[in-house]
Order: structure tokens, then sequence, then C-alpha cells
């Protein structure tokens, strides 16, 4: 069948898009054929467009890493699931198109309860609040943390979800108005990089003790001022780049700061089985029936709209999520 998507030719700026009807094929064993109901927009898609992160095939390539869909056709050896069923899904790319062929033990069924705008903007966004804040480091009552882009997808939520946990939720943001965002979705302080140095604030804060785990999707610019922040025998956890690759890191400086521990986590590695994929979901899930985790979606686009959406992303101009709806 023949459907419209966003393609990159090859890697470049935010203009690379481009629009155009592709055709796609018949559901194979154990696949089913989706039609996108909305998708969502993360961070990540722009590594993939710019070639940051390297592309998994030969160009072109379908950036878009979640969105929530019907099921329309199924092939063979698909034995839960059926026509007309909404599912959800994160992967690494492939989702800012209409129509799209996935295999099936990587979608989640939606709840009812579950509306398919909420189910894109939560997925991935959701999904690596879960791992970072159960799994990297099983954040505990009573503990301290640090997440920087409080204000972003993943922080607003994260602020909510550790906050619920019991700890002391510290974050930082780039304006006033995500200050303010981000104290409204969990956290206990708030930084204005723009205005303060973080360390400093962070340090007074905790009456010097330092945070037990710092979270920092910013990169570049944020290192090596987080190791500053965290306790000896605490955690860094570097798990994005939205200000461009650490390019200075030595193993020494974990020695330096305390004897720090730290990884380069990404979702996929912990949502790599069927099952942990599901047992993820479900927590995320009952985390937002039971009204613990609100999540926002701020911006909306149009499916053609990928280069504007991509150059609001890079110039941090969105809060909380964005979300595309097909054409």
């Amino acid at each position: 069948m023949l459907t419209k998507a966003n393609l990159v030719h090859q890697p470049g700026p935010y203009t690379s898009f481009s629009f155009e009807e592709i055709n796609v094929a018949s559901p194979g064993p154990g696949e089913v054929l989706l039609k996108h109901n909305v998708i969502g927009v993360n961070f990540i898609d722009t590594y993939f467009r710019s070639g940051l992160y390297p592309y998994p095939e030969d160009p072109p390539i379908i950036p878009g890493a979640e969105a929530s869909a019907e099921v329309i056709d199924i092939g063979p050896q698909v034995n839960d699931l059926q026509v007309g069923d909404r599912v959800a899904y994160t992967g690494g790319y492939g989702a800012y198109c209409q129509h799209r062929i996935m295999k099936a033990d990587r979608l989640v069924k939606l709840p009812d309860s579950l509306s398919d705008e909420l189910a894109a903007a939560c997925m991935l966004k959701g999904l690596t609040a879960h791992y970072l804040l159960h799994r990297t480091f099983n954040v505990q009552p009573g503990q301290t943390i640090l997440f920087h882009a409080a204000a972003g997808g993943v922080g607003l939520i994260a602020g909510q979800w550790a906050n619920h946990i019991g700890a002391r939720v510290i974050g930082t943001a780039g304006s006033q108005e995500k200050v303010r965002l981000a104290l409204e979705n969990g956290y206990h302080h708030v930084i204005n990089y723009r205005e303060e140095n973080f360390v400093d604030r962070v340090m007074e804060i905790t009456g010097g003790a330092g945070v037990d785990v710092a979270y920092d999707s910013v990169g570049q610019d944020t290192y090596p001022y987080s190791l500053k922040c965290i306790k000896s025998l605490g955690m860094w956890v570097p798990f994005g780049q939205s200000s461009g690759p650490i390019q200075n890191f030595q193993l020494r400086d974990l020695n330096t700061y305390g004897s720090l521990f730290t990884t380069r986590p990404t979702l996929f590695h912990y949502i790599a089985t069927k099952e942990a994929l599901h047992s993820a979901s479900k927590s995320l899930f009952h985390m937002l029936s039971g009204g613990h985790l609100k999540i926002s979606v701020n911006q909306r686009f149009k499916l053609k709209e990928a280069s504007l959406v991509h150059e609001q992303l890079e110039s941090r101009q969105t809060k909380g999520s964005t979300v595309m709806v097909p054409d």
C-alpha cells in the first residue's frame, strides 16, 4: 500500500526532511501493519537525522522513536493481537509516517483509559524515566537526585516519579518559565542555570553533602560540573547529549570526584525482551492510571511539519511533550 513519510536521504540539518509517498508491504510472519494515530517526538530523533547516531541502515531513513497506532492487518504467527487493537511502541526510528510494519512483540496494548495522544507522548519518555529511576540507579525514599533539563519531556515525568518514590528532587532549567513548570511537576528545587551556578546551588541545598545520583541528558555543557554535585560513591548517569557529545571525559575524573560510578545507558537495552517491555509498560500505565503521573502535551504539529518540529527542538523552544498527527 502507499503511504506518506518523512524521509532523510543523508544526514543533515533540520531542513533535511523530504515528505514523500512510499510503499509499505504486507506484514510477514510475526508482523502487523499499523495505521499511526499520533506520533511522539523526542530529541533522539534529531540524533538520527543529523547523523550523530550512526544510521542503522543505508539511507534514506525515517526517524521517529514512538507512536500510538491501530492494528489494521496481521501476518502469520501473530497470536496476541488482532485487527482493531490500539497499541503503542517505542523503538530507535521509523515512526514519522502514516503506516508501517512492526514486529508484534514490540507492541504494547493500550488500556481504554489511555488516549492515543497520551500514549504517543509517554512511551519513550515514560519508559526512560522508569529505567533511570528503578534500574540504572534504584532511587530510594530519602535519597537526593539531580536531574538536568527538568522541564523537558523526560524531566517532567522523572520529577513526578522520583517525588512519588519519596526522593528529594533537584532540577535545572534554562528559564523562569521552565523553572516554574518543573516545580509544578514534582521538583522540590529547580535551578535556573542561566542565572545561577548549579554546582554551588546544589551544594547549598544539600548542605555540602551532594546528591546520590545525577541524571544528565545535556552532555558537553554540563560536564564535568555534574560530577562536582555528586557525593562520594554516588552515580553519574549521562543518558543524552542535547548540547553535543562529551569530548573530554577521563576515567580518572570518577576517582577525583569521589570514586563515582557511571554508565551510559539507553532505553532499548532495558526493554530488549518482550517480558521487559511489558513489565516496564505495566509500571508506567499503573502510575498514569493512579494519577501519580500527569503528562502535558504542549506542542502539536502535522506530520509534514517535521522540519519545524526539529528546529524548535534543537533551539530548546519546546516544553514537556511534543507530538505530530498524520495528515
